[in-house]
């Protein structure tokens, strides 16, 4: 391994780490507790290292919202994976969705709440977050009845899932009646 090389995959590794760190803080503490100073102290390097990779904690959360972009897309799409028809992919893609955003609250708030920088529904919209908005189209685009655009119908039930997990989150909503929400949506779809 040359030097070049070497210090490519040491600078990608404490990369890694600062994501990690300020993911693990957020998820333990809130974002507010998540600082520069704070990050570069549990990380064991100085504030100019960190700032060498991000230029603040804005694009720290950007980086943890493209990693948990990545994260649910992969789990949406093995929740999807393994049913046998339309209605059951849906069913399992609203329970993974809604149980995601339940585990990882300071993940889904930097994917959907704050600003991390990041242009959705955009032609420079990043990757992870095409994937996700992918991961989603691939089961409700079958679902989304005849001369209903899938692209849009994903659209409104991806808003559905998210007002659903937003509002039970702050306590709006009983978390007890999540799953017969979720039977409401799906029952509702034109596919039968």
């Amino acid at each position: 391994m040359s030097v070049q090389e070497r210090k490519q995959r040491e600078r990608a590794d404490r990369e890694r780490l600062i994501v990690a760190t300020a993911r693990e803080l957020a998820e333990q503490q809130g974002w507010d507790a998540v600082t520069t100073r704070r990050l570069a102290e549990r990380i064991e390097y100085s504030q100019p290292v960190l700032y060498s990779h991000f230029r603040g904690k804005r694009e720290i959360i950007g980086a943890v919202a493209l990693e948990g972009a990545a994260e649910m897309a992969s789990a949406v799409r093995a929740a999807a994976s393994v049913a046998d028809d339309p209605r059951t992919r849906v069913t399992a893609l609203a329970r993974t969705y809604l149980e995601f955003a339940e585990r990882n609250p300071a993940v889904y708030d930097a994917m959907f709440r704050l600003d991390g920088g990041l242009a959705f529904a955009h032609e420079d919209t990043p990757q992870p977050l095409k994937d996700a908005f992918a991961a989603l189209l691939e089961s409700l685009g079958e679902v989304a009845g005849d001369g209903v655009h899938p692209g849009l119908f994903t659209e409104v039930f991806w808003a559905a899932l998210h007002g659903l997990a937003t509002l039970t989150r702050a306590g709006r909503l009983p978390p007890e009646d999540t799953e017969q929400r979720v039977q409401l949506l799906v029952d509702r779809l034109p596919v039968a």
